[in-house]
């Protein structure tokens, strides 16, 4: 045992993180150099109750003291020491949904998650009132959701927050949140870190026949940046993390955080002409703007970095999910042959495959789309593979062909960025379950988006271990230190990244293959409607 290690967990020189996932809460408790020391966690699962997808506020508190409780005994299983004291500490959430209390800090209505379509109405009306892209999850479009459905509690919201923000105002009695996260409740203004003033001004004219005794900018959190102090363990906030009273109250805590935010952290991808792409059962690119773009555009969200710059997020809901049912298949025709290879030896050989194949994937054609996808005008999808009678069918150009499709709704998306608005990358960070197999994915994004793509050899711990860099950056950030700069030089310095860049051959194939892509979209149109 590192009796170093022992002593710096004894004496608080640690910093934690925690982060409520979709599934999984998770701890993260860092040393001085930013690596992972514990960790601890808790599976949870949100309920459809009522037509909303929820989570109760008991099982938030019994989730988090039931992650807190396994890091505390891992730290004593490892070092042999008692979790007493912390550096600092931070927490990080599922962004955007609707948590609304009263003036005596009452849930009015059971917590509505990100993941409800319930706002069409609302963001539709809002979208056009700002001219400013409002996607349903946000928390803004739910609250004027509310209004125009004439729910009765909306006159007695005294405050409006995140999962994040609510765990971290309950523990230190702050009403605050980090700018990233705030940007997925209300449009933010990059030159002052705030909502965005003239917006906030049209919903107050939005709803001035309302006469409600609340304004706006009033019942929304306080905006934050990285490396603000925002408040620290009460002894109430304390019992409540610890039950048993050991952790000690009077911890630092960082401005909470969204889960995009701590991810951009995570990969390092917090300055402008970064960015990183998320690619397992669905794709995202979250891209860090240099300026803001021209117009709005219905495909593109935008939000923001932990310090404010502005960033946009092309997301598709369908990625790996096709590949994995074929996969599947695959497996199964070589179980009844009598072979049992590895699940991880089995994607290694066909992804491989893809790399010795035509570089446009042999004239084939495929849609991974197994449930809708906006940005190309689909509600639902149908999974679908077509090739012409002289198309050049094998498994190399078959595998090619099924991730070109995992990756070209992304493309464009991604062109209205890079054609349209002419935004330039010097790298992307891929991470997620796409990436696992060595060089493959890499290779084909690379050419798909033209683009160098980086994937790190550590995937570090994800968002906790994204949120528990901000508390060490404000706990150890010296004068005119700015976060990207720390995360440069103290946090990555060292870590080793694997770069690939974009072959001409992959280029022009992808371009042939996406020209397939959007030629076909009638073909998935026509599957749609006729295959019920």
């Amino acid at each position: 045992m590192d009796s170093n290690v022992k002593s710096m967990i004894d004496s608080g020189q640690t910093t934690l993180g925690i982060e409520f996932g979709s599934t999984r809460i998770k701890a993260v408790l860092i040393g001085e150099d930013h690596t992972p020391l514990a960790s601890g966690s808790h599976t949870w699962e949100n309920k459809l109750e009522n037509g909303i997808w929820t989570y109760s506020l008991e099982d938030v508190w019994a989730g988090l003291q039931s992650c807190y409780q396994d890091l505390a005994a891992n730290v004593l299983r490892q070092y042999d020491v008692k979790l007493t004291r912390i550096g600092a500490l931070g927490f990080s959430g599922m962004m955007h949904g609707y948590l609304v209390f009263d003036q005596n800090g009452q849930l009015l209505v059971p917590f509505r998650t990100w993941r409800n379509t319930i706002t069409g109405q609302a963001a539709e009306l809002l979208r056009k009132e700002f001219d400013f892209n409002i996607p349903q999850r946000w928390s803004i479009a739910h609250l004027y959701q509310a209004i125009l459905n004439g729910e009765e509690h909306v006159k007695d919201i005294a405050f409006i927050t995140t999962l994040a923000g609510y765990v971290h105002w309950q523990l230190t009695g702050e009403k605050v949140l980090g700018v990233g996260e705030a940007s997925g409740m209300f449009p933010i203004d990059s030159s002052i870190n705030d909502y965005n003033p003239r917006m906030l001004r049209q919903f107050e004219q939005l709803i001035a026949d309302k006469n409600y005794s609340w304004k706006l900018e009033n019942i929304l959190p306080k905006v934050l940046n990285a490396g603000d102090n925002a408040g620290s363990l009460s002894a109430e906030g304390a019992k409540l993390l610890d039950p048993t009273g050991t952790l000690q109250p009077g911890i630092p805590l960082c401005p909470p955080e969204g889960d995009a935010g701590t991810g951009m952290v995570a990969t390092n991808s917090v300055a402008p002409r970064t960015g990183n792409v998320s690619a397992g059962t669905s794709i995202f690119a979250m891209i860090v703007l240099e300026k803001e773009l021209s117009k709005v555009y219905p495909e593109i969200d935008l939000v923001t970095t932990p310090t404010g710059k502005p960033v946009a997020m092309v997301h598709c809901n369908n990625c790996s999910s096709d590949i994995d049912d074929w996969v599947k298949m695959f497996a199964e025709i070589l179980e009844n042959m009598g072979h049992k290879p590895s699940k991880g030896d089995l994607y290694s050989m066909l992804y491989n495959k893809a790399l010795s194949a035509d570089p446009d994937g042999g004239n084939l054609l495929a849609y991974n789309y197994v449930s809708g996808e906006h940005i190309t005008g689909f509600e639902e999808g149908r999974p679908l593979f077509v090739r012409k009678e002289n198309s050049n069918f094998n498994l190399g150009n078959f595998m090619r062909t099924m991730l070109f499709s995992a990756m070209g709704t992304l493309r464009i998306g991604m062109d209205i960025l890079t054609q349209n608005e002419q935004v330039r990358l010097d790298k992307l960070l891929g991470h997620g379950g796409l990436f696992k197999t060595k060089g493959v994915a890499q290779q084909l994004m690379a050419g798909a988006l033209n683009v160098p793509v980086a994937v790190m050899e550590s995937a570090g711990e994800g968002g906790a271990w994204g949120i528990a860099l901000l508390a060490a950056y404000m706990k150890n950030k010296t004068s005119n230190e700015t976060f990207e700069a720390y995360l440069d030089q103290k946090v990555f310095a060292k870590e080793g990244v694997d770069i690939v860049e974009p072959k001409a051959e992959d280029i022009e194939g992808f371009n042939q293959f996406l020209q397939r892509f959007k030629d076909g979209l009638k073909l998935e149109k026509a599957a749609v409607e006729n295959f019920k």
